[in-house]
Parts: structure tokens; sequence; C-alpha cells
């Protein structure tokens, strides 16, 4: 059997470290042992929602085109997103977990509608939650100047995070914006170039004259 592996990592250190990955690659390997190899390997790195997950459709599609079964490593806490169950169900691709061996599409389905059923008990408890502190005369929201003040915390080091990424791709980058830029071409023919190279922007975008301009700004 081929087998193509997809392993998670809460953040980005962790991803860059190894932390975590080695125990779930021991996993995946002894799951695999006997039964055939490994064939492809996907990190994902979660990085802001549950359901923000690109190298789980990469995953897939690699699967689907080998003919593959996708191993989770940790499939226990990834069981409990709706929205991560359904697409392994509407894949149709065989799924295996490493921490779960006995997880299939029955339990698979079983995990969604108890999944589901939390979400919304949650939801409903935070609302009548919200309800009754209003009820009582509290702030909520930004209303609320404790909210606020971190609130703008957030957003602050949000733009800062966003700068620095920006800063760090068009580094990356400009080496080559400046040699196709050295042919006297428009900012709009570079975008064009860089496009049709594959090249994504810092936010994993299309290239425009104005995202050109701004990276060369940046250099």
């Amino acid at each position: 059997m081929k087998f193509v592996s997809y392993l998670r990592v809460s953040t980005d250190r962790q991803g860059k470290s190894g932390l975590g990955l080695d125990a779930q690659r021991k996993a995946v390997l002894d799951h695999v042992t006997g039964k055939g190899e490994i064939v492809s390997e996907f990190v994902e790195v979660e990085s802001g929602k549950w359901n923000d997950r690109p190298k789980l459709a990469l995953a897939l599609a690699d699967a689907k085109k080998q003919g593959a079964v996708l191993l989770i490593a940790k499939l226990d806490r990834l069981a409990r997103n709706v929205a991560f169950i359904a697409n392994l169900l509407e894949s149709g691709v065989e799924v295996a977990a490493a921490d779960m061996p006995e997880a299939n599409r029955f339990l698979l389905h079983v995990m969604a509608a108890v999944a589901e059923h939390e979400a919304r008990a949650i939801s409903d408890r935070t609302k009548a939650a919200l309800s009754a502190a209003k009820a009582r005369g509290v702030a909520l929201g930004a209303s609320n100047p404790t909210i606020r003040k971190a609130l703008q915390a957030g957003e602050a080091k949000s733009l800062i995070t966003r700068r620095r990424n920006a800063d760090e791709h068009a580094a990356t980058v400009l080496p080559l914006i400046n040699s196709i830029k050295e042919r006297g071409i428009s900012l709009r023919q570079i975008a064009i170039e860089l496009n049709e190279r594959g090249v994504k922007t810092a936010r994993g975008g299309q290239w425009h004259a104005m995202t050109v301009r701004n990276a060369l700004e940046r250099g």
C-alpha cells in the first residue's frame, strides 16, 4: 500500500524547529511498517482559522492522484473540527490515523456529528451568557475599555507581523524583480512575468503594478 502522511504542528516556531514532528513521524512509520510505504509527506503549520488548511488540500490531492491512503498522524484534536472532517469525507480518499487505527468513514461521520453538536452548544451558551451580562449592564465588545485595549494591542501586533513578513518576502523576491526590471519593462509587465513564473506576493496572491512598486520601495 502507498501512504501520504499529513503531520500538524501548532505554531510556526514548532514547524521550523521540528518540535513535535519527530514523534508524529515515528507514529506514522510504526503504522506503515508491514503495510506499505510513505510516498510523500505534508506538514501543516496552524496559523489562524481551523478551516485554513492548504497543506491538507495538497495532501488529499496527492493521495487521490497516487491512489494512496491519506495517513493522519494525529486525528484526535483535528477530529473536533467539522470542516476538517467534511473535507476528508468528501474527498473520496481512504483515510487512516496513526493515533486512532480504528477510525473509519462511519466513525468520522459520528465525530463530525458530535463536533457540530458541541460547536452549536458552545455558541448557544456563549450567546446566553452575553445576553445575561448585557442585561446586568456589563459593557460588551469594544465598548468595554479592557477589551478595547486588548483589541488595539492585538491590531498593533498584527500590523508589525504583517510588515515584517512583507519585508522578508520583498528581500526574497527583489533580486528577481530587479533582474526583470533591468530589461526596461514596465511595472505591469514585471507583474505579469512574476505571475507567469508562479511567484506569489507576501499574502499569497497575484502581482500587480502596485505590489511590484511596493516591493521595490521596501528594498
